[in-house]
């Protein structure tokens, strides 16, 4: 059985256009953007209010490309897009997407890479995508030329986005001295497309972080960017209108190298007309004094920082949060008991969750402001269809029933870069098109409102099989975390003699059971799942008490540490892995 999305759910005006680069189609009218005259300010940086038109944001991102030609010897219409691959290895900026639009002026791509990286894990993905320049900034420096000198790119292809802040002076060319210098240079011919280029042409090389191995790189074409800032536009018009907002101030908090704050917040966002508010990195009361001085509306946020919220209550009401009017989340699924603590902590706004990859580039599914349901991550957006295969293989046709999720959409991927196998496995055919495999386990439910929602559940890679049975991690934390001595937790798979594999619980105590033994508390959490969960759930691997869970900085529990750890403990036991 096909999913659609639901009838409130607008269909796209026009197909997302396959022939024109994302800054024309971010930076054009003619393309359905919020028109100019009624837009905000696209980027205004949180700490200083420093800010930018989005004609003037236009106007710099040209002449940064004519300064990067000069500088690479590169020309719009020569050279491969591969030829021209360029690393940013940054932290937020209102010149971090003005950078991106201004090598695809030059019909380059970007490979954004995550400021937290180690400078090995940027080499990899600088040796990987054949990247031939960097920009980077003064805090993520010394890191970034640990790379950049492992991989052969010379220093004086090395640029720097300037932050807010006090720095030292150092012997590499900024943004803004590109900029200064382009403005001697003669205007760049104009770019000459094909029918059909936006569509092949890659933009961005983001790499996913998968649940095991290294990172892979997603060929992300201009056009799947295009359809997903056009989903995500029509997908909230209905609400937005339902609330009276034609544009509005957005958060832009999260991670602009990942995909969700890539796409959705630092260009959807903008698209439509609206100002994002750029902080380089997350501290609670920066964020706070940013929703009140700058009124923001709307937030992108992640699980973890929501969890900060509901656990500072004192430090939130120092604040004047009130022009909020939703929170969004996604990156990593928000437990129903947190969505509902969050409203009524707040009672001035909602909470709605959003599904996707980077392999989607990037929302599937979408929570409508209109159409709010507690713990699912909403209706699938215009233009997307889905469906879920069963164990045996074949399609579920029932709604409260699990299976992988498969969906198709424009902003679907082109694959993997260098990679055939996982391209084969992930993006595949059947006698109703392509289809992407998510590899995520999900229910497709009715609403009270008659609406089909969709649940992500768990990964597939994930599930624990016991005894012929499949017993879903992220079901048994959530019911771990409703005990009151629980304040985190993760499940894994285990080796049992006699069983297979069975779950065991890695567990954070709360507050209340920090003081008391932990063979104590272990029984009464024990006695906690077997009173109710069927036999195969019940924790015969064990529970073990440790400080934190592993998380990645959008939320993701790395099980994967765990299993390693858990793996090396065994074997210096010499114990069946």
């Amino acid at each position: 059985m096909v999913f659609t999305p639901p009838a409130w759910v607008p269909e796209l005006p026009f197909d997302p256009p396959d022939s024109i680069p994302l800054h024309e189609f971010w930076s054009s009218e003619r393309y359905g953007r919020q028109p100019l005259a009624r837009s905000r300010n696209p980027y205004t940086c949180g700490v200083t209010g420093k800010t930018y038109t989005a004609t003037e944001m236009t106007e710099r991102y040209q002449l940064l490309a004519r300064s990067l030609s000069k500088r690479l010897g590169w020309r719009a219409n020569e050279e491969t897009p591969w030829d021209k691959v360029v690393g940013l290895f940054s932290l937020n900026s209102i010149d971090f997407m003005m950078s991106t639009f201004a090598v695809h002026r030059l019909s380059g791509i970007v490979t954004p890479a995550n400021a937290m990286y180690s400078a090995a894990e940027l080499e990899h993905q600088l040796k990987s995508s054949g990247a031939k320049a960097l920009i980077t900034c003064i805090p993520l420096l010394e890191t970034a030329l640990k790379a950049t000198r492992a991989c052969n790119i010379p220093d004086d292809k090395v640029f720097i986005i300037r932050l807010p802040g006090k720095f030292d002076p150092v012997p590499f060319k900024s943004l803004d001295d590109l900029i200064d210098e382009a403005r001697l240079f003669p205007e760049l011919e104009p770019l000459i497309w094909s029918k059909g280029q936006g569509a092949r042409q890659v933009a961005y090389l983001c790499y996913s972080s998968g649940t095991s191995g290294l990172p892979k790189a997603v060929m992300i074409a201009h056009r799947n960017v295009i359809a997903n800032m056009m989903q995500l536009r029509w997908h909230e018009d209905p609400g937005r209108r339902m609330k009276g907002v034609e544009t509005q101030v957005q958060l832009g908090l999260l991670p602009f190298s990942h995909i969700y704050g890539l796409v959705v917040t630092a260009q959807a966002g903008t698209y439509r007309g609206d100002e994002v508010i750029v902080l380089p990195k997350f501290e609670l009361t920066a964020l706070l004094e940013v929703i009140q001085g700058f009124k923001v509306q709307f937030m992108h946020i992640v699980p973890p920082i929501v969890i900060q919220m509901l656990r500072n209550p004192q430090i939130c009401a120092k604040y004047d949060l009130s022009s909020l009017r939703f929170v969004y989340t996604g990156a990593a699924p928000l437990g129903a008991e947190t969505h509902e603590e969050m409203v009524k902590a707040f009672p001035f706004l909602q909470v709605g969750q959003g599904y996707g990859m980077t392999e989607t580039s990037t929302v599937i599914t979408s929570t409508g402001e209109n159409d709010v349901v507690v713990g699912t991550s909403g209706s699938l957006a215009s233009g997307c269809r889905a469906k879920l295969i069963g164990e045996d293989g074949h399609e579920i046709t029932e709604y409260d029933k699990r299976g992988e999720l498969w969906v198709q959409s424009p902003s679907v991927t082109l694959g993997y870069l260098n990679n055939e196998k996982a391209t084969s496995e992930a993006y595949v055919w059947d006698q109703d098109g392509r289809w992407m495999r998510t590899g995520d386990v999900a229910i497709v439910t009715k609403a009270p409102s008659g609406h089909e929602h969709i649940s992500v559940v768990d990964r597939l890679k994930e599930l624990i099989k016991v005894k012929g049975h499949q017993v879903a991690p992220a079901e048994l934390e959530a019911h771990l975390l409703s005990h009151p001595d629980v304040n985190d937790c993760t499940v894994i798979p285990v080796l049992d003699e006699g069983s297979g594999e069975v779950p065991k619980a890695f567990v954070v105590k709360s507050a209340m059971a920090a003081s008391r033994p932990d063979n104590e508390v272990a029984r009464e959490i024990n006695k906690w799942v077997e009173d109710h969960k069927a036999r195969y759930k019940w924790l015969k691997g064990g529970i073990e008490f440790i400080d934190v869970i592993p998380k990645s900085p959008s939320g993701k529990i790395l099980r994967r540490l765990l299993k390693d750890k858990e793996r090396e403990k065994r074997r210096a036991k010499g114990a069946k892995l």
